[in-house]
């Protein structure tokens, strides 16, 4: 098959855009580079550079090329930004979506996987967060997500079009030349390496009074290889069904002060921190129930262990100043 990879150039997109090539299918990688690296798409892949908010280059591209489907990762991802500045992600995450579904609907593609996330749910009433949980995001960034959740409901409603919602919730972790690094950076496990590696003097806590066994915030972290291999199921699933939503995550919530005492173990460095005060927007607790898609599609993680994946994180940060 032929997919277009949205995003293909950031972290969690090319790692996808990786294993689409590993099996066997054609890759063409559409990103503007605003927050995307060249060097992140796979060397096999098309490049095509630009922006999803240009309907006509979309529509370019999709009658020069056939493609199966679209997995769909462009997007502004920082929920700290999205409480100062929630124009942005309305406009680049929500309505720049919204020209790709009109663009793929004259094109008569209609077949895509949507990177969502579990900011979705916003502050859950209770965990593990399952797909049918109430929908209220405490931030922008989610409720932009959660607006492009509703439109593909819609389209697949009224045009029949297949989508494969997956509600991530925290990715990390690396594949062999290729792990997290953003521009700038805010992800908890690069911020903790890079102190690690002495690029910055300590890790900020961001509030230790949440209602938690150590008072500050638990995630759900997911490799992001485990992740990717959750698209390309999705993906193939959709071959035979025209709607699914599924949460992705280990299952497993770990603290803050967890994840950092997990690098210190991994990396050996003492990991100075700096408590701060809470960030608007951050929910106390996320923590996925994936039952729905290792029922379903026999998807289940590789790598449970936190410290698994923060040495896998490790090996490629190293690399990377090397």
């Amino acid at each position: 098959m032929r997919l277009l990879v949205t995003g293909g150039a950031g972290y969690i997109g090319g790692t996808v855009a990786n294993l689409l090539l590993d099996n066997g299918h054609e890759v063409t990688i559409y990103d503007n580079l605003c927050h995307g690296h060249r060097s992140m798409v796979p060397e096999r892949a098309e490049f095509v550079e630009g922006d999803i908010a240009d309907r006509s280059k979309l529509e370019q591209l999709f009658s020069s090329r056939k493609f199966d489907g679209v997995m769909h990762f462009a997007a502004l991802i920082e929920a700290g930004e999205s409480m100062k500045k929630p124009e942005l992600y309305f406009r680049n995450n929500s309505s720049s979506t919204l020209v790709l579904l009109e663009a793929m609907l004259a094109k008569s593609i209609n077949r895509l996987v949507f990177s969502s996330t579990a900011a979705v749910y916003g502050e859950p009433e209770s965990t593990p967060i399952r797909e049918d949980a109430p929908l209220r995001p405490t931030n922008a960034y989610g409720e932009s997500k959660l607006l492009v959740e509703q439109m593909l409901t819609w389209m697949n409603r009224v045009h029949g079009f297949r989508y494969a919602s997956l509600r991530y919730f925290n990715v990390a972790g690396a594949i062999e030349g290729r792990g997290e690094a953003h521009e700038p950076e805010s992800h908890l496990i690069p911020l903790i390496l890079d102190v690690a590696l002495g690029k910055r003097k300590n890790i900020k806590i961001y509030g230790r009074d949440y209602p938690t066994p150590d008072g500050t915030c638990i995630r759900d972290y997911i490799h992001v290889q485990d992740l990717a291999q959750a698209h390309l199921l999705a993906f193939e699933a959709l071959a035979e069904r025209n709607r699914l939503i599924y949460n992705i995550g280990n299952g497993q919530g770990f603290s803050i002060l967890e994840v950092i005492e997990s690098a210190r173990r991994v990396t050996g460095h003492p990991i100075p921190v700096e408590e701060t005060e809470r960030r608007s927007g951050d929910p106390a607790v996320l923590i996925a129930s994936s039952q729905k898609i290792e029922s379903e599609l026999g998807w289940k993680p590789s790598f449970a262990r936190l410290d698994d994946i923060v040495a896998s994180a490790w090996k490629w940060h190293q690399l990377r100043y090397q």
